[in-house]
């Protein structure tokens, strides 16, 4: 049996934004539900997160929510089932309040408390986020279950929550030892360590998720086995400006169509023809992206080096652990970083609460 495995999709993201809504539903009408259609499948499961605020949905995103993801999954006679996530819930020591019951409870199969599913004969461990109300349950069932396969929303230490940013808390991945096979959502890099597999968001949300190949699997309960379907639309995109023995067509020739409705990091690494640049500025906002950012030093563009601007185009981590790496003190930097890291990324939940 083959079964479609989705997470982190946070409806919401970025303040409701309208934009991140419409790359959802684009992902939904021409990557997602397609492959779904092609190859017969009719079980999804979600491994959390559906939505992004802890503490209160948006009307329209909502509304977005049940018509963009939800109608077009029973519009199909798919069966689909979501594992609660920590965005998921009102409070953080117990799942029993949450979202997904109070407006979305007849149309999902909803897990609370780990539960043992089964799937074509297949028996599979949900495991939904662990907090204070339900750790002791879910220890005791993770030491009992018969299922060699196990379905999650879990903070296990180690991990990356973003690519190159490693968690520092969280559980022991000895707890799941015993598992052929361990999928989990929450974090939204995609890695693979051993029998655990952290799934990844569907989507970029941040400059943080650039680059970072993001999508959904497809789980064979058979074999085992895991493919990976990638989300070809992105939110984030740099583009490159060098105009140094270039003629006008040269610089001008590309698809400006891919940046509209794209957080835009335009890097000018040489600016020759002041005349061209305004062409291509003016093309580049002509495609209506959502912000673009120039980085360019015009007191130094001579003498710049190309490494600095690409520096200056980085995400937040990565300057930051840079500069970290630089800093002479009695101090352990790598302790430092990963501190450094885990308060960046808890300050990024804090946003969403």
């Amino acid at each position: 049996m083959k079964i479609a495995l989705i997470t982190d999709t946070h409806w919401g993201v970025r303040n409701d934004q309208l934009a991140f809504l419409d790359n959802n539903k684009r992902f939904i009408d021409e990557v997602f539900l397609p492959y779904l259609d092609a190859h017969s499948i009719r079980t999804v499961i979600h491994l959390g997160d559906l939505v992004d605020r802890r503490k209160f949905l948006n009307i329209n995103t909502a509304k977005r929510l049940r018509s963009d993801f939800i109608q077009p999954l029973h519009a199909r006679g798919i069966h689909a089932h979501l594992i609660i996530g920590n965005h998921d819930t009102y409070y953080k020591n117990t799942n029993s309040v949450n979202s997904i019951r109070e407006f979305y409870e007849h149309d999902f199969h909803i897990y609370e408390s780990a539960t043992e599913v089964e799937f074509d004969g297949v028996p599979i461990l949900f495991i939904p986020w662990i907090c204070d109300d339900n750790r002791e349950e879910t220890l005791n069932l993770l030491g009992t279950t018969n299922a060699q396969i196990a379905l999650g929303h879990l903070e296990l230490a180690g991990f990356e929550m973003y690519r190159g940013s490693p968690v520092s808390h969280g559980d022991d991945r000895v707890l799941f030892n015993r598992f052929d096979l361990v999928c989990s959502g929450h974090y939204h890099h995609r890695s693979t360590s051993g029998n655990i597999h952290y799934l990844g968001s569907h989507a970029e949300f941040t400059w943080s998720d650039y680059d970072d190949p993001k999508g959904f699997h497809i789980l064979d309960t058979e074999t085992r086995e895991l493919a990976f379907i990638e989300n070809p639309f992105k939110m984030f995109r740099k583009v490159w400006y060098n105009d140094k023995d270039k003629t006008s067509e040269e610089v001008m020739d590309r698809d400006f169509s891919k940046y509209a409705g794209a957080y835009v990091k335009l890097i000018v690494s040489n600016k020759d023809n002041p005349f061209v640049f305004d062409l291509f500025t003016t093309k580049l906002y002509e495609a209506a992206p959502l912000e673009v950012t120039i980085v360019e030093d015009h007191r130094n563009m001579d003498t710049i080096d190309e490494s600095d601007l690409l520096n200056e185009a980085e995400d937040t981590l990565t300057i930051l652990s840079k500069y970290i790496g630089t800093i002479e003190s009695n101090v352990d930097n790598k302790k430092l970083d990963n501190l450094m890291r885990s308060l960046y990324n808890e300050a990024l939940q804090m946003e969403t609460e």
